[in-house]
């Protein structure tokens, strides 16, 4: 679509004059990027890439919303970068309509990533490197902070592999499940010399871990959730957690205490996390307001009067923008800067050994790992079974019958599912749902990363196919 929006003389050339450094180098890059072998590889037809480009270059207002489908590769953050080019060299930015939404995996990422749950980040996107943002944050902490990036997921693991991260604490996620080359993954945990899981069910991760604290669930606590629109919205507690069961901010405040921290949070608050005049959640969310721009306008007070707000809000009595970028970037020049990117295959490609493509994802019925849906007795009725998505072609090739049980191996792992003989995927393609213990797909997915996002490649591993002997259970 670059090639063609370069090619057909539809790049807003105002807009990049104004507001875009790099695009010399990206038109280089896409000289090559003809939409007859972009055909080739993607399997859209010429003709269809080049009316998608002249709609989204023409219209009024185009806007791009992205999964995890795209993000989830090696070549990730090329991904992303071509979706940014895309929007900034056709001026599609800074206006209504326009502009680019990764749809996030889970409902608070975004939330979470603006609080600084990003290992080479700082709260608000303030890189750990930066000595001016080291300081500040040493400051505001009171204690002596690293200036190294953290490690991503995958690395911790390889880490633990290698005996050189001994604990972990995992709270509120299942990496026994959704972590890539899975087998690898667990072996690294079961070497951990004092795992800690914080959850509210026994999940595969749980099982491995010392010791277990019982966590309170979403309608059992105080908190917020961002969507990728900067929509904060607040939760407040319908229950209380049942049984032996803690608010998770009591439970963190409760270890910060015993490693030596002087976290005081929970004062005056009685054993649900409620206060007189606030909550401790409160005092948590004012602390990150103080280094946390977009949120000036936004005191925890004005988030449960109004339920929910978008940011950035520069002040309190106002509405927070709903579009940004409108004159100028966040960046030293105010300018946007668009990376070239090239396509590269990934290191999964499919051979005479291994001839499928498969990828992992989601059904409707199950979120994530199961932890939780696969606890509803009546989600788990509609869909009890890892199935196999399989083309037509395949299945009748391989002798597999839809609902028959089949086996997946990959140079990683091997799981055994229901035959979905589907036309949803194309030939040579096969779809794995990864919320199903007993099928867990992750064992099939190998753990390359993205060398500038560090996110590995879920969406494209090799495998193989075969009707496999007996019959597949329910869980």
């Amino acid at each position: 679509m670059l090639h063609v929006i370069v090619a057909e003389g539809l790049v807003d050339e105002a807009f990049v004059e104004a507001r875009v450094n790099g695009y010399d180098a990206v038109k280089a890059a896409v000289a090559e990027a003809t939409p007859e072998r972009m055909a080739e590889i993607c399997g859209v037809p010429a003709e269809t890439i080049r009316e998608c480009a002249r709609a989204f270059a023409r219209s009024k207002a185009s806007i791009i919303l992205w999964g995890m489908g795209v993000s989830q590769h090696v070549h990730g953050t090329d991904n992303a970068r071509c979706l940014i080019a895309l929007s900034l060299l056709t001026g599609q930015i800074g206006r209504p309509g326009t502009g680019l939404h990764p749809l996030r995996g889970q409902n608070n990422v975004q939330g979470a990533s603006d609080a600084g749950l990003i290992p080479m980040m700082y709260p608000n996107y303030q890189r750990v490197v930066r000595d001016d943002v080291h300081a500040q944050f040493e400051s505001l902490w009171a204690t002596p902070l690293g200036q190294q990036p953290g490690l991503t997921v995958v690395e911790i693991m390889k880490e633990a592999a290698a005996g050189r991260i001994t604990g972990m604490y995992v709270e509120g996620e299942n990496p026994a499940m959704s972590d890539p080359d899975l087998d690898h993954a667990r072996a690294a945990m079961a070497k951990l010399e004092h795992p800690v899981v914080q959850d509210i069910f026994a999940t595969e991760t749980a099982i491995l871990a010392d010791v277990v604290l019982p966590a309170s669930a979403f309608a059992e606590k105080w908190g917020s959730v961002t969507n990728t629109d900067r929509l904060i919205q607040v939760g407040r507690p319908a229950l209380n957690p049942p049984g032996q069961a803690r608010q998770d901010l009591w439970a963190i405040e409760q270890i910060g205490r015993r490693l030596g921290l002087p976290w005081n949070y929970w004062r005056d608050a009685d054993g649900d996390g409620h206060a007189a005049a606030e909550t401790p959640v409160a005092r948590v969310y004012e602390e990150m307001r103080a280094v946390m721009e977009p949120l000036a306008g936004v005191p925890w007070s004005r988030l449960v009067r109004e339920d929910a707000v978008v940011t950035p809000a520069e002040r309190e009595d106002e509405p927070g923008h709903a579009v940004v970028f409108v004159d100028h970037f966040p960046t030293a020049d105010g300018r946007a800067t668009v990376v070239p990117a090239s396509f590269t295959a990934g290191p999964e490609q499919p051979d005479a050994e291994y001839p499928f493509v498969i990828s992992t994802g989601r059904v409707l019925e199950h979120w994530h790992t199961g932890a939780m849906t696969r606890h509803s007795g009546v989600l788990d009725a509609l869909a009890p079974v890892a199935t196999v998505s399989i083309h037509p072609d395949d299945a009748q090739r391989l002798g597999v019958a839809h609902g028959a049980a089949i086996r997946v191996e990959s140079r990683h792992g091997a799981i055994e599912g229901v035959a979905d003989v589907t036309r949803t995927v194309h030939a040579g393609h096969l779809f794995v749902p990864f919320a199903y213990w007993e099928a867990a797909a992750n064992k099939l997915t190998g753990s390359a990363l993205d060398p500038f996002g560090k996110i590995p490649g879920f969406k494209v591993t090799a495998v193989r196919a075969f009707a496999a002997a007996g019959s597949v259970q329910g869980g």
